[in-house]
Protein backbone atom coordinates (compact mmCIF):
# COMPACT_ATOMS: atom_id res chain seq x y z
CA UNK A 1 0.00 0.00 0.00
CA UNK A 2 1.34 3.88 -0.75
CA UNK A 3 2.53 5.39 2.08
CA UNK A 4 0.18 7.81 3.79
CA UNK A 5 0.83 11.50 5.33
CA UNK A 6 -0.13 12.90 8.23
CA UNK A 7 -2.84 14.97 6.18
CA UNK A 8 -3.90 11.45 5.45
CA UNK A 9 -4.35 10.24 8.86
CA UNK A 10 -6.41 13.48 9.79
CA UNK A 11 -8.76 13.11 6.90
CA UNK A 12 -9.16 9.22 7.42
CA UNK A 13 -9.30 8.76 10.97
CA UNK A 14 -11.47 10.32 13.87
CA UNK A 15 -10.46 11.62 17.26
CA UNK A 16 -12.88 8.78 18.26
CA UNK A 17 -11.17 6.26 16.93
CA UNK A 18 -7.80 7.28 18.84
CA UNK A 19 -9.59 8.04 21.84
CA UNK A 20 -10.65 4.39 21.82
CA UNK A 21 -7.58 2.60 21.00
CA UNK A 22 -5.68 4.60 23.88
CA UNK A 23 -8.40 3.24 25.93
CA UNK A 24 -11.27 5.09 26.51
CA UNK A 25 -14.79 5.03 26.56
CA UNK A 26 -18.19 6.24 24.94
CA UNK A 27 -19.52 8.16 28.14
CA UNK A 28 -22.87 8.58 25.88
CA UNK A 29 -25.20 10.94 28.60
CA UNK A 30 -28.89 11.02 27.30
CA UNK A 31 -29.73 13.98 25.52
CA UNK A 32 -26.55 15.65 25.49
CA UNK A 33 -25.21 16.89 22.26
CA UNK A 34 -20.78 15.99 21.73
CA UNK A 35 -20.10 12.69 23.24
CA UNK A 36 -17.43 12.22 25.57
CA UNK A 37 -14.77 9.65 25.99
CA UNK A 38 -13.60 8.74 29.91
CA UNK A 39 -11.48 6.17 31.34
CA UNK A 40 -12.42 3.23 33.68
CA UNK A 41 -11.08 1.91 36.64
CA UNK A 42 -10.18 -1.68 37.96
CA UNK A 43 -13.72 -2.00 39.10
CA UNK A 44 -15.53 -1.09 36.62
CA UNK A 45 -16.21 2.87 36.90
CA UNK A 46 -15.24 6.00 35.91
CA UNK A 47 -12.12 7.63 36.97
CA UNK A 48 -12.95 11.10 38.13
CA UNK A 49 -10.95 13.79 35.84
CA UNK A 50 -9.86 12.04 33.74
CA UNK A 51 -12.26 12.45 30.54
CA UNK A 52 -11.96 14.31 27.13
CA UNK A 53 -15.31 16.04 25.16
CA UNK A 54 -14.98 16.28 21.54
CA UNK A 55 -15.61 18.77 19.70
CA UNK A 56 -18.34 19.80 17.01
CA UNK A 57 -16.23 18.98 13.68
CA UNK A 58 -16.01 15.32 15.69
CA UNK A 59 -11.78 15.82 14.69
CA UNK A 60 -10.30 17.01 17.80
CA UNK A 61 -10.99 16.86 21.54
CA UNK A 62 -9.76 18.39 24.79
CA UNK A 63 -9.67 17.46 28.32
CA UNK A 64 -11.88 20.25 30.78
CA UNK A 65 -11.40 22.60 32.31
CA UNK A 66 -8.89 23.17 29.65
CA UNK A 67 -9.55 24.27 26.04
CA UNK A 68 -6.36 23.18 24.29
CA UNK A 69 -7.85 21.23 21.37
CA UNK A 70 -5.86 17.63 20.09
CA UNK A 71 -6.52 16.99 16.76
CA UNK A 72 -4.83 12.72 16.01
CA UNK A 73 -1.62 13.46 15.99
CA UNK A 74 -1.32 16.05 18.79
CA UNK A 75 -3.42 13.17 20.78
CA UNK A 76 -0.87 10.80 20.27
CA UNK A 77 2.41 12.72 20.86
CA UNK A 78 1.04 14.39 23.85
CA UNK A 79 -0.51 10.95 25.45
CA UNK A 80 2.35 8.48 23.86
CA UNK A 81 1.84 5.92 26.77
CA UNK A 82 -1.38 5.30 26.12
CA UNK A 83 -0.45 3.60 22.90
CA UNK A 84 0.27 -0.34 22.94
CA UNK A 85 2.48 0.60 20.06
CA UNK A 86 4.89 2.96 22.18
CA UNK A 87 8.21 2.18 23.82
CA UNK A 88 10.21 4.30 25.74
CA UNK A 89 12.59 6.57 24.02
CA UNK A 90 10.63 6.04 20.65
CA UNK A 91 10.47 8.81 18.37
CA UNK A 92 6.68 10.80 18.28
CA UNK A 93 6.48 10.74 14.36
CA UNK A 94 7.54 7.14 14.20
CA UNK A 95 4.82 6.59 17.05
CA UNK A 96 1.81 8.02 14.85
CA UNK A 97 2.49 6.53 11.81
CA UNK A 98 1.96 3.09 13.58
CA UNK A 99 -0.73 3.97 15.60
CA UNK A 100 -2.16 5.52 12.19
CA UNK A 101 -1.48 2.56 10.34
CA UNK A 102 -2.50 0.02 12.52
CA UNK A 103 -5.85 1.85 12.83
CA UNK A 104 -6.71 2.58 9.02
CA UNK A 105 -5.08 -1.28 8.76
CA UNK A 106 -2.65 -0.24 6.12
CA UNK A 107 0.55 -2.58 6.91
CA UNK A 108 4.29 -0.63 7.02
CA UNK A 109 7.78 -2.23 7.24
CA UNK A 110 10.19 -3.14 9.59
CA UNK A 111 7.55 -2.41 12.07
CA UNK A 112 9.21 -2.43 15.74
CA UNK A 113 8.32 -4.81 18.62
CA UNK A 114 5.12 -4.28 20.05
CA UNK A 115 5.30 -3.46 23.67
CA UNK A 116 1.23 -3.83 25.24
CA UNK A 117 0.38 -1.15 27.81
CA UNK A 118 -1.93 -1.88 30.84
CA UNK A 119 -4.88 0.05 29.66
CA UNK A 120 -8.18 -1.56 29.76
CA UNK A 121 -10.08 -2.76 26.86
CA UNK A 122 -13.36 -2.78 26.30
CA UNK A 123 -15.42 -5.96 26.13
CA UNK A 124 -15.93 -6.93 22.57
CA UNK A 125 -19.78 -6.92 21.83
CA UNK A 126 -21.33 -10.24 21.73
CA UNK A 127 -25.41 -10.61 20.90
CA UNK A 128 -24.99 -13.78 22.42
CA UNK A 129 -25.37 -11.65 25.72
CA UNK A 130 -28.68 -10.69 25.43
CA UNK A 131 -32.26 -12.42 24.39
CA UNK A 132 -34.06 -11.05 21.42
CA UNK A 133 -37.59 -10.48 21.04
CA UNK A 134 -38.31 -10.26 17.08
CA UNK A 135 -41.44 -8.39 14.82
CA UNK A 136 -42.58 -10.89 12.84
CA UNK A 137 -45.15 -9.57 9.95
CA UNK A 138 -47.64 -12.16 10.48
CA UNK A 139 -47.98 -12.45 14.09
CA UNK A 140 -49.61 -9.84 16.15
CA UNK A 141 -48.55 -11.14 19.01
CA UNK A 142 -45.14 -10.40 18.63
CA UNK A 143 -46.15 -6.58 17.60
CA UNK A 144 -47.30 -5.90 20.84
CA UNK A 145 -44.36 -5.68 22.87
CA UNK A 146 -43.05 -3.07 20.45
CA UNK A 147 -46.07 -0.29 21.69
CA UNK A 148 -44.38 1.17 24.25
CA UNK A 149 -41.36 2.01 22.63
CA UNK A 150 -43.24 3.20 19.31
CA UNK A 151 -46.10 4.75 20.05
CA UNK A 152 -44.64 7.82 22.28
CA UNK A 153 -42.91 8.88 18.88
CA UNK A 154 -46.09 8.53 16.45
CA UNK A 155 -44.28 5.88 14.40
CA UNK A 156 -47.15 3.37 13.11
CA UNK A 157 -47.08 0.11 12.62
CA UNK A 158 -47.11 0.63 8.77
CA UNK A 159 -43.41 1.87 9.39
CA UNK A 160 -42.74 -0.74 12.19
CA UNK A 161 -43.78 -3.44 9.40
CA UNK A 162 -41.41 -1.34 6.84
CA UNK A 163 -38.33 -1.89 9.07
CA UNK A 164 -39.43 -5.04 11.06
CA UNK A 165 -36.16 -7.05 9.83
CA UNK A 166 -33.59 -4.15 11.21
CA UNK A 167 -35.14 -3.88 14.68
CA UNK A 168 -35.72 -6.07 17.98
CA UNK A 169 -36.15 -5.91 21.72
CA UNK A 170 -32.51 -7.01 23.48
CA UNK A 171 -32.50 -8.19 26.54
CA UNK A 172 -29.80 -8.74 28.81
CA UNK A 173 -29.02 -9.79 32.31
CA UNK A 174 -26.06 -7.87 34.28
CA UNK A 175 -23.63 -9.15 36.81
CA UNK A 176 -25.78 -7.86 39.58
CA UNK A 177 -28.89 -9.79 38.48
CA UNK A 178 -30.50 -6.77 37.38
CA UNK A 179 -32.19 -6.83 33.52
CA UNK A 180 -32.04 -4.56 30.62
CA UNK A 181 -34.66 -4.39 27.79
CA UNK A 182 -34.48 -1.71 25.23
CA UNK A 183 -35.15 -1.52 21.70
CA UNK A 184 -32.14 -2.06 19.58
CA UNK A 185 -31.01 -1.09 16.12
CA UNK A 186 -28.20 -3.40 15.13
CA UNK A 187 -24.93 -1.83 13.77
CA UNK A 188 -23.15 -3.56 10.71
CA UNK A 189 -19.86 -2.32 8.98
CA UNK A 190 -20.90 -1.65 5.42
CA UNK A 191 -19.64 -4.15 3.06
CA UNK A 192 -19.90 -6.78 5.89
CA UNK A 193 -23.72 -6.85 6.46
CA UNK A 194 -23.78 -10.39 7.71
CA UNK A 195 -21.99 -9.57 11.16
CA UNK A 196 -23.31 -7.06 13.98
CA UNK A 197 -20.97 -5.26 15.46
CA UNK A 198 -23.24 -3.26 18.14
CA UNK A 199 -26.51 -1.38 18.78
CA UNK A 200 -28.29 1.61 18.71
CA UNK A 201 -30.50 1.38 22.05
CA UNK A 202 -33.75 3.21 22.75
CA UNK A 203 -35.87 2.43 25.98
CA UNK A 204 -39.11 2.86 26.74
CA UNK A 205 -40.93 6.61 27.54
CA UNK A 206 -40.68 6.60 31.92
CA UNK A 207 -43.07 8.69 33.70
CA UNK A 208 -41.64 12.39 33.65
CA UNK A 209 -41.52 12.16 29.89
CA UNK A 210 -37.47 10.92 29.00
CA UNK A 211 -35.92 7.96 28.07
CA UNK A 212 -32.94 6.34 27.64
CA UNK A 213 -31.26 6.59 24.07
CA UNK A 214 -27.15 5.19 24.15
CA UNK A 215 -24.97 2.57 22.39
CA UNK A 216 -24.34 -0.67 23.72
CA UNK A 217 -21.15 -1.64 25.50
CA UNK A 218 -18.38 -3.02 23.27
CA UNK A 219 -20.29 -1.65 20.22
CA UNK A 220 -17.71 -0.87 17.16
CA UNK A 221 -19.36 2.92 17.03
CA UNK A 222 -16.60 4.03 14.95
CA UNK A 223 -17.35 1.96 11.83
CA UNK A 224 -21.02 0.06 12.24
CA UNK A 225 -24.39 1.74 11.52
CA UNK A 226 -27.50 1.22 11.36
CA UNK A 227 -29.06 0.82 8.00
CA UNK A 228 -32.54 -0.48 7.03
CA UNK A 229 -34.37 -1.09 3.67
CA UNK A 230 -38.20 -1.87 3.26
CA UNK A 231 -37.74 -3.21 0.47
CA UNK A 232 -34.31 -4.89 1.47
CA UNK A 233 -32.20 -3.51 -1.10
CA UNK A 234 -28.38 -4.14 -0.40
CA UNK A 235 -26.30 -1.11 -0.13
CA UNK A 236 -24.16 -1.75 -2.97
CA UNK A 237 -27.45 -1.86 -4.82
CA UNK A 238 -28.84 1.44 -3.28
CA UNK A 239 -30.00 4.30 -5.87
CA UNK A 240 -30.49 6.24 -3.20
CA UNK A 241 -29.07 6.45 0.78
CA UNK A 242 -30.66 8.56 3.51
CA UNK A 243 -28.41 9.60 6.57
CA UNK A 244 -29.09 10.39 9.90
CA UNK A 245 -28.23 10.86 13.77
CA UNK A 246 -30.68 7.87 14.59
CA UNK A 247 -33.01 5.04 13.36
CA UNK A 248 -36.32 7.15 15.01
CA UNK A 249 -35.00 10.20 12.44
CA UNK A 250 -34.89 7.80 9.54
CA UNK A 251 -37.90 5.76 10.91
CA UNK A 252 -40.05 9.30 10.93
CA UNK A 253 -38.54 10.70 7.86
CA UNK A 254 -40.06 7.90 5.66
CA UNK A 255 -43.04 7.90 7.76
CA UNK A 256 -43.42 11.31 6.09
CA UNK A 257 -43.17 10.79 2.95
CA UNK A 258 -45.20 7.96 2.32
CA UNK A 259 -48.28 9.40 4.38
CA UNK A 260 -51.36 10.34 2.76
CA UNK A 261 -49.88 13.99 2.63
CA UNK A 262 -47.32 13.24 0.83
CA UNK A 263 -46.38 15.52 -2.28
CA UNK A 264 -44.36 12.76 -3.83
CA UNK A 265 -46.43 10.54 -6.78
CA UNK A 266 -46.76 6.30 -6.50
CA UNK A 267 -43.30 5.92 -8.77
CA UNK A 268 -41.52 8.01 -6.09
CA UNK A 269 -42.96 6.16 -3.38
CA UNK A 270 -41.86 2.98 -4.71
CA UNK A 271 -38.23 4.59 -5.41
CA UNK A 272 -38.55 5.22 -2.14
CA UNK A 273 -39.13 1.69 -0.11
CA UNK A 274 -36.09 0.43 -2.48
CA UNK A 275 -33.59 3.20 -0.72
CA UNK A 276 -31.37 2.42 2.11
CA UNK A 277 -31.89 4.10 5.36
CA UNK A 278 -28.66 4.94 7.61
CA UNK A 279 -28.27 5.96 11.02
CA UNK A 280 -24.94 6.84 12.81
CA UNK A 281 -26.50 6.67 16.20
CA UNK A 282 -25.14 10.19 17.21
CA UNK A 283 -21.97 12.09 15.81
CA UNK A 284 -21.05 10.77 12.66
CA UNK A 285 -17.51 9.66 12.44
CA UNK A 286 -15.44 9.56 9.50
CA UNK A 287 -15.01 5.76 8.55
CA UNK A 288 -18.88 5.52 9.12
CA UNK A 289 -19.42 8.00 6.27
CA UNK A 290 -16.31 6.40 4.12
CA UNK A 291 -18.09 3.44 4.28
CA UNK A 292 -21.12 4.69 3.26
CA UNK A 293 -19.49 6.03 0.26
CA UNK A 294 -17.28 3.47 -0.64
CA UNK A 295 -20.34 0.60 -0.92
CA UNK A 296 -23.11 2.64 -2.04
CA UNK A 297 -21.18 3.55 -5.58
CA UNK A 298 -24.01 4.47 -7.65
CA UNK A 299 -26.03 6.24 -5.04
CA UNK A 300 -27.63 9.61 -3.92
CA UNK A 301 -27.29 10.33 -0.77
CA UNK A 302 -29.55 12.32 1.32
CA UNK A 303 -28.13 14.23 4.56
CA UNK A 304 -30.35 14.04 7.34
CA UNK A 305 -28.57 15.79 9.95
CA UNK A 306 -30.17 18.21 12.26
CA UNK A 307 -30.20 21.97 10.81
CA UNK A 308 -28.12 23.20 13.59
CA UNK A 309 -24.32 23.82 13.67
CA UNK A 310 -23.48 20.52 14.53
CA UNK A 311 -25.28 19.04 11.77
CA UNK A 312 -24.17 21.55 9.48
CA UNK A 313 -20.85 21.04 10.31
CA UNK A 314 -21.56 16.60 10.01
CA UNK A 315 -23.17 17.47 6.43
CA UNK A 316 -19.77 19.75 5.66
CA UNK A 317 -18.02 16.23 6.52
CA UNK A 318 -19.72 14.50 4.65
CA UNK A 319 -19.67 15.89 1.40
CA UNK A 320 -15.68 16.81 2.33
CA UNK A 321 -15.49 13.06 2.04
CA UNK A 322 -17.78 12.56 -0.78
CA UNK A 323 -15.39 14.48 -2.87
CA UNK A 324 -12.21 12.83 -2.19
CA UNK A 325 -14.23 9.98 -3.41
CA UNK A 326 -15.29 11.20 -6.78
CA UNK A 327 -19.12 11.43 -5.80
CA UNK A 328 -20.71 14.29 -7.91
CA UNK A 329 -22.13 17.39 -5.81
CA UNK A 330 -25.35 16.68 -7.50
CA UNK A 331 -25.45 13.32 -6.17
CA UNK A 332 -25.54 14.72 -2.40
CA UNK A 333 -29.13 15.86 -1.41
CA UNK A 334 -29.16 18.29 2.03
CA UNK A 335 -32.80 17.18 3.39
CA UNK A 336 -33.96 19.43 6.50
CA UNK A 337 -34.97 18.05 9.15
CA UNK A 338 -35.27 19.28 12.73
CA UNK A 339 -34.22 23.07 12.96
CA UNK A 340 -32.39 22.40 16.07
CA UNK A 341 -31.59 24.42 19.39
CA UNK A 342 -30.91 27.50 20.45
CA UNK A 343 -27.60 28.00 22.54
CA UNK A 344 -28.05 28.64 25.93
CA UNK A 345 -24.74 29.94 26.44
CA UNK A 346 -24.53 32.56 23.58
CA UNK A 347 -27.69 33.79 25.22
CA UNK A 348 -26.66 33.59 28.68
CA UNK A 349 -23.79 35.70 27.69
CA UNK A 350 -25.62 38.20 26.04
CA UNK A 351 -27.57 38.80 29.07
CA UNK A 352 -24.13 39.36 30.96
CA UNK A 353 -22.92 41.95 28.50
CA UNK A 354 -26.15 43.68 29.55
CA UNK A 355 -25.24 43.24 33.01
CA UNK A 356 -21.87 44.47 33.05
CA UNK A 357 -20.67 41.28 33.30
CA UNK A 358 -20.96 39.67 36.92
CA UNK A 359 -19.19 36.28 36.24
CA UNK A 360 -16.36 38.52 35.32
CA UNK A 361 -16.02 39.07 39.47
CA UNK A 362 -14.95 36.10 41.35
CA UNK A 363 -18.24 35.10 42.78
CA UNK A 364 -18.86 32.19 40.75
CA UNK A 365 -19.44 28.75 42.74
CA UNK A 366 -16.79 26.53 43.24
CA UNK A 367 -19.22 23.54 41.19
CA UNK A 368 -19.98 26.01 38.42
CA UNK A 369 -15.64 27.64 37.81
CA UNK A 370 -15.04 24.70 35.00
CA UNK A 371 -18.51 25.65 33.06
CA UNK A 372 -17.37 29.12 32.88
CA UNK A 373 -13.82 29.05 32.72
CA UNK A 374 -14.46 26.86 29.42
CA UNK A 375 -15.42 29.97 27.52
CA UNK A 376 -13.16 32.24 29.60
CA UNK A 377 -10.74 33.75 27.35
CA UNK A 378 -7.82 36.40 27.58
CA UNK A 379 -7.30 37.97 24.14
CA UNK A 380 -4.17 39.93 23.55
CA UNK A 381 -5.17 41.30 20.45
CA UNK A 382 -7.50 43.59 21.69
CA UNK A 383 -6.80 46.74 22.82
CA UNK A 384 -8.49 47.93 26.41
CA UNK A 385 -10.29 44.65 27.01
CA UNK A 386 -8.52 42.53 30.05
CA UNK A 387 -11.26 39.77 29.23
CA UNK A 388 -13.83 38.30 27.69
CA UNK A 389 -16.53 35.81 27.37
CA UNK A 390 -16.68 33.36 24.59
CA UNK A 391 -18.88 30.08 23.98
CA UNK A 392 -17.72 26.51 22.73
CA UNK A 393 -20.11 23.88 22.18
CA UNK A 394 -19.42 21.64 24.87
CA UNK A 395 -20.18 23.83 28.52
CA UNK A 396 -23.47 22.18 29.31
CA UNK A 397 -21.54 18.74 29.90
CA UNK A 398 -18.99 20.92 32.50
CA UNK A 399 -22.25 21.84 34.32
CA UNK A 400 -22.92 20.25 38.17
CA UNK A 401 -25.15 17.01 37.81
CA UNK A 402 -28.45 18.73 38.74
CA UNK A 403 -28.11 21.37 35.86
CA UNK A 404 -27.45 18.71 32.94
CA UNK A 405 -29.84 16.45 33.88
CA UNK A 406 -32.07 19.55 33.66
CA UNK A 407 -31.13 20.02 29.97
CA UNK A 408 -31.03 16.85 29.59
CA UNK A 409 -34.46 16.14 30.46
CA UNK A 410 -35.31 19.13 28.18
CA UNK A 411 -33.49 18.09 25.04
CA UNK A 412 -34.84 14.68 25.25
CA UNK A 413 -38.94 16.04 25.29
CA UNK A 414 -38.29 18.59 22.69
CA UNK A 415 -36.69 15.50 20.16
CA UNK A 416 -39.93 13.86 20.79
CA UNK A 417 -42.01 17.22 20.86
CA UNK A 418 -40.51 17.48 17.38
CA UNK A 419 -40.87 14.02 15.87
CA UNK A 420 -44.89 13.82 17.21
CA UNK A 421 -45.50 17.24 15.20
CA UNK A 422 -44.89 14.89 11.95
CA UNK A 423 -47.27 12.16 13.15
CA UNK A 424 -50.81 11.73 12.18
CA UNK A 425 -50.97 8.87 14.83
CA UNK A 426 -50.86 10.85 17.53
CA UNK A 427 -53.70 12.83 18.96
CA UNK A 428 -53.46 16.75 18.71
CA UNK A 429 -53.66 16.99 22.15
CA UNK A 430 -51.20 14.68 22.95
CA UNK A 431 -49.31 16.78 20.69
CA UNK A 432 -50.43 20.27 22.99
CA UNK A 433 -49.17 18.13 25.84
CA UNK A 434 -45.71 17.25 24.85
CA UNK A 435 -45.30 20.84 23.72
CA UNK A 436 -45.96 22.18 26.78
CA UNK A 437 -43.62 19.87 28.59
CA UNK A 438 -41.08 20.46 26.05
CA UNK A 439 -41.41 24.30 27.06
CA UNK A 440 -41.75 24.40 30.18
CA UNK A 441 -38.70 21.66 30.74
CA UNK A 442 -36.63 24.16 28.81
CA UNK A 443 -37.98 27.26 31.23
CA UNK A 444 -36.75 25.39 34.15
CA UNK A 445 -33.51 24.92 33.13
CA UNK A 446 -32.61 28.18 31.91
CA UNK A 447 -34.07 29.57 35.52
CA UNK A 448 -32.05 27.29 37.42
CA UNK A 449 -28.34 27.99 35.43
CA UNK A 450 -29.49 31.67 35.69
CA UNK A 451 -29.89 31.59 39.52
CA UNK A 452 -26.98 29.66 40.04
CA UNK A 453 -24.68 32.08 38.34
CA UNK A 454 -26.56 35.10 39.87
CA UNK A 455 -27.37 36.42 36.49
CA UNK A 456 -30.92 38.10 36.49
CA UNK A 457 -33.41 37.21 34.70
CA UNK A 458 -35.15 39.34 31.78
CA UNK A 459 -38.56 39.93 31.42
CA UNK A 460 -40.76 38.86 28.28
CA UNK A 461 -40.17 42.94 27.20
CA UNK A 462 -36.80 42.90 27.46
CA UNK A 463 -36.49 39.80 25.72
CA UNK A 464 -39.61 39.44 23.32
CA UNK A 465 -37.26 38.40 20.49
CA UNK A 466 -34.97 36.35 21.62
CA UNK A 467 -37.56 33.17 22.07
CA UNK A 468 -34.53 32.21 24.45
CA UNK A 469 -37.61 30.00 26.70
CA UNK A 470 -36.32 26.24 26.47
CA UNK A 471 -34.55 26.59 23.77
CA UNK A 472 -36.91 25.73 21.33
CA UNK A 473 -38.09 27.70 17.91
CA UNK A 474 -41.17 29.42 18.50
CA UNK A 475 -43.55 32.10 16.88
CA UNK A 476 -44.87 34.70 18.27
CA UNK A 477 -47.63 33.36 20.47
CA UNK A 478 -44.82 30.73 21.57
CA UNK A 479 -45.62 27.53 19.62
CA UNK A 480 -43.44 25.24 17.97
CA UNK A 481 -43.22 25.83 14.22
CA UNK A 482 -43.87 22.80 12.49
CA UNK A 483 -46.45 23.13 9.80
CA UNK A 484 -46.66 19.47 8.62
CA UNK A 485 -48.30 20.41 5.01
CA UNK A 486 -45.20 22.57 4.55
CA UNK A 487 -42.15 19.96 5.89
CA UNK A 488 -44.10 17.30 3.62
CA UNK A 489 -42.63 19.56 0.78
CA UNK A 490 -39.71 20.34 1.90
CA UNK A 491 -38.69 16.92 2.38
CA UNK A 492 -39.77 15.80 -1.17
CA UNK A 493 -37.08 13.78 -2.71
CA UNK A 494 -35.01 16.06 -5.32
CA UNK A 495 -33.46 14.46 -8.90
Amino acid sequence: MAKLTYDDFKQRLSIQDVLVDAGYTLNRRDGLRYPSYVRLGSDGRRIHGDKFIVTANGQCCFQPPTQKNYNVIGFIKAHPEMFSDYTPGMDKDRLVNLVCNRLLNNPIEDRETKIVTGHQQMPTFSLDDYTLHKFEGGNKETHKPFYPYFKPRGLNLGTQYAFRKTFFLAERQSEDGRVFKNLSFPMTVPGKDDHIVGLEERGRKKPDGTSYKGIARGSNASEGLWMGSPEATKLQDAKRVFIFESAFDAMAFYQILMGKGSSLDAEAKKELSHAVFASTGGNPSTRQLEGLIRNAKDATFHIGFDMDEAGRNFAEQFKTLAKKENVPSNRIVREETSPGYKDFNEELLAILARQNNPLAKDNVRDDLKDYVDSFRKHPEDIPGVKEVLHPNDSQIDLLPKSLWQLYAHYETLYEDAYTMQHSRLVAPEDKEEIKDKALEAGKVFRNELAQALGVKEETEAENEEKNVAAGVDMDADGNIEVNESEETKHHGMRR
